[in-house]
């Protein structure tokens, strides 16, 4: 299985793995060929905490590549662990989706 990793602004390990980033491109055109520039909003992307759903994060970054109807990326992020065998508990981050959207004005 075909998977891409990084590690975000804050050291955290994120994959995105190449079923999610079909799944994507289904839904979302915007982001056809934009891989690299989804990988880059979770490098130095803002990111903010989902308010119900503490172990969800959105990150988000401008993207001049994007449709002009569009002028940022969201990406979309699942913390959490997955025990080992040896009762270790490792992260385990990856992306659920990612769109494009229009903000006018940074908050």
């Amino acid at each position: 299985m075909t998977k891409w990793t990084i590690r975000d602004h804050w050291d955290n390990e994120i994959y995105v793995t190449e079923e999610r980033w079909q799944h994507i491109l289904e839904r979302h055109e915007e982001l056809m060929d934009l891989l690299d520039e989804i990988l880059e909003t979770l490098r130095r992307g803002r990111r903010r905490q989902e308010s119900l759903d503490p172990n969800r994060y959105r990150y988000r970054r401008p993207c001049v590549a994007l449709p002009p109807e569009f002028n940022h990326i969201v990406v979309a992020v699942v913390f959490r662990y997955k025990d080992q065998s040896d009762g270790t508990r490792l992260p385990n981050n990856f992306v659920t989706s990612a769109w494009g959207i229009d903000i006018y004005s940074e908050e």
